[in-house]
């Protein structure tokens, strides 16, 4: 039946915001991008480490995400990652700020949340 996850689908409101957050501060590769001129919309396909992993749309005046105080639905996305301090500090160079490091309760494993440009919440789990 199920086999992996195959996207993930991100409306943004600012296209030129969010896709240079995705590709230039996050560092996820285009693989393809296309305006669709019937629904004014810019759809733009990403992958890490060569996986497809998100969709990044932009429609006009989309409604804002509800993020605090979290709404049902999408709670957040999640990197894996190898030294939590060095991605943190390279978000940093790059002015984003994250959340003081918690540890996950039940696996002991170190994570933080920063936000996207709309406020989705993105988390770094180290491995």
């Amino acid at each position: 039946m199920l086999q992996n996850i195959h996207h993930i689908a991100i409306i943004c409101s600012n296209y030129t915001i969010s896709k240079k957050f995705y590709t230039e501060i996050l560092g996820l590769e285009i693989i393809r991008e296309v305006f669709r001129e019937e629904r004014g919309s810019y759809k733009l396909d990403l992958a890490l480490n060569g996986n497809y992993i998100i969709e990044l749309f932009s429609f006009p005046n989309p409604p804002k995400r509800l993020s605090q105080p979290e709404g049902t639905g999408l709670r957040h996305l999640a990197f894996q990652v190898m030294n939590i301090e060095d991605t943190i500090n390279e978000l940093k160079n790059k002015g984003i700020d994250t959340e003081p490091i918690r540890v996950d309760e039940f696996t002991g494993k170190r994570f933080t949340f920063f936000f996207d440009p709309d406020d989705l919440p993105i988390e770094l789990y180290e491995i």
